[in-house]
């Protein structure tokens, strides 16, 4: 390619934690707005802020889970701007002496070859009020509103240095920032909540040169597929840009979804002065050695080494270890289910793929999951005992997930016990071919397919509920005489 792609990601990522960075308010989402709020976190004059403990803490398993250089000592300090988001008329961040710095995550490059993307500061600070604007009679035909309930919830922003070279590259590492996150429980990751946000900065300059190319920021990008789109979209911009001779111009861009076009919000002509300063009503942050060990032994079995652990302890394909342990959710729902019932490869087909899919629909994860690790050890020992079959497995899963309901009782309640019974299947079988002379001779003319429509037809005369092995055994002696 004629030109090299830099990107650099700015992720802010929400942490779990049950009040606010320096107030008690809940951190918690609510549709209702300006309920959790206080004078504290709306900046009343007077108002003494205090950290968090808990925010502290799981900021800290955050800095080592990323392979930071924990700062013994660092602080907060006011980045000053008037803005209606931030009733105080400045936010406490960290902007000097950030917690974490000089980390990394590894991600596969565009060529399957591993790519070391460093993070070059992980820092706490509160997060702003949210805006939300709407049309109204005014002078300017628009009103604007905000709400608080968001201001003052505790964050972690991460910064990476500019080691990153498509689009792909940048959605791999925002997947795997968010499993480091979710596994640590620092998170949620919950973008449609604004739980994790990400703006990105992109630059294009020839093979093989060093300086960099002017720089633009995106915003506005609420999913990690609008993260790889928007930065498809503005490479292809600046790529026609530089190509018709014009310079780039260093530019604030948010994504449009609906247009699918980045749309230019401010320029950005030179750094914004925050005139920052400590803050002189919070104490310095001061960590001891042996808390920052603590909590890098404490970390959980991060997602890679319990994939590597499903692959050799539980023989499974690669492919399934790594969608069962994208999430902790749903990889502890994995384990809990062996522990009940231990056959792996058999409960991994039916996580990968009923469980997934009625979860996915339901907007839900793992952990939220109404069909307990009992009900699936309840439903494939009923598949054992031939109660039931695959086919009506499914069904009774579908019903036992939305009903709560457990499986056996979905089986009594809707007659689906599984038919095994010789005779009362032998007389639907002969009915079956008699209907259907064509099937019968293509059968024995070689065409075995043949067989698997036969078989079907007593499904469908039974309401799936027939033994589909039976079936067969009895369709075979029967038409080979």
């Amino acid at each position: 390619m004629k030109y090299e792609v830099v990107i650099g990601l700015e992720v802010h990522v929400e942490l779990l934690t049950r009040c606010k960075l320096f107030c008690s308010c809940p951190n918690s989402f609510v549709p209702e707005p300006n309920v959790n709020t206080c004078p504290i976190c709306l900046g009343f004059p007077g108002t003494l802020p205090q950290m968090s403990s808990e925010a502290l803490q799981q900021a800290l398993i955050a800095a080592v889970a990323l392979n930071c250089e924990v700062a013994l000592y660092s602080y907060f300090d006011r980045k000053n701007y008037f803005y209606p988001d931030m009733p105080k008329g400045y936010q406490i961040s960290q902007y000097f002496v950030p917690l974490g710095s000089n980390g990394h995550l590894m991600i596969k490059d565009d060529r399957g070859e591993n790519n070391k993307v460093v993070i070059e500061r992980v820092h706490m600070e509160e997060d702003a009020g949210k805006l939300i604007h709407a049309p109204g009679s005014g002078a300017s035909g628009s009103t604007s509103m905000v709400d608080y309930n968001r201001a003052g919830v505790p964050l972690i922003e991460i910064v990476t240095g500019p080691d990153l070279r498509s689009p792909l590259e940048a959605r791999r590492y925002l997947e795997k920032l968010k499993s480091v996150m979710q596994y640590t429980r620092v998170s949620d990751c919950k973008m449609e909540e604004g739980s994790l946000r990400c703006d990105a900065n992109v630059s294009l300059r020839l093979s093989g040169s060093q300086p960099y190319g002017t720089k633009t920021e995106l915003k506005n990008m609420n999913s990690f597929r609008a993260v790889e789109k928007s930065l498809e979209h503005e490479i292809k911009r600046q790529a026609a840009t530089l190509e018709r001779g014009d310079n780039v111009i260093t530019q604030t861009l948010r994504w449009d979804e609906n247009t699918q076009e980045t749309i230019v919000m401010r320029g950005k002509l030179e750094a914004q002065d925050y005139r920052c300063f400590a803050d002189p009503e919070l104490a310095p942050i001061k960590l001891k050695a042996e808390e920052v060990e603590k909590a890098r032994e404490a970390l959980p079995e991060m997602a890679e080494a319990r994939a590597q652990r499903f692959i050799n302890d539980y023989k499974l394909p690669e492919y399934d270890a790594g969608v069962l342990t994208a999430s902790r959710s749903l990889a502890d729902y994995f384990e809990s289910c062996l522990k009940l019932y231990n056959n792996p490869k058999e409960v991994s087909n039916w996580v990968m793929g009923e469980i997934c899919a009625h979860l996915n629909n339901a907007g839900l994860d793992a952990g939220q999951c109404p069909f307990q690790p009992e009900d699936m050890a309840e439903l494939l020992k009923m598949i054992d005992d031939d109660l039931i079959n695959g086919k009506i497995a499914k069904e009774v899963l579908e019903k036992a997930f939305l009903s709560g309901k457990s499986p056996r009782q979905v089986v009594e309640e809707e007659n689906l016990v599984q038919i095994s019974d010789h005779s009362e299947l032998e007389a639907i079988v002969n009915q079956v071919i008699k209907d259907n002379p064509d099937s019968i001779e293509s059968y024995r003319g070689g065409k075995t397919r043949a067989l698997g429509f036969l078989v079907g037809q007593v499904m469908k005369a039974t309401g799936g509920k027939a033994n589909p092995q039976l079936v067969n055994e009895l369709l075979i002696k029967k038409i080979d005489g």
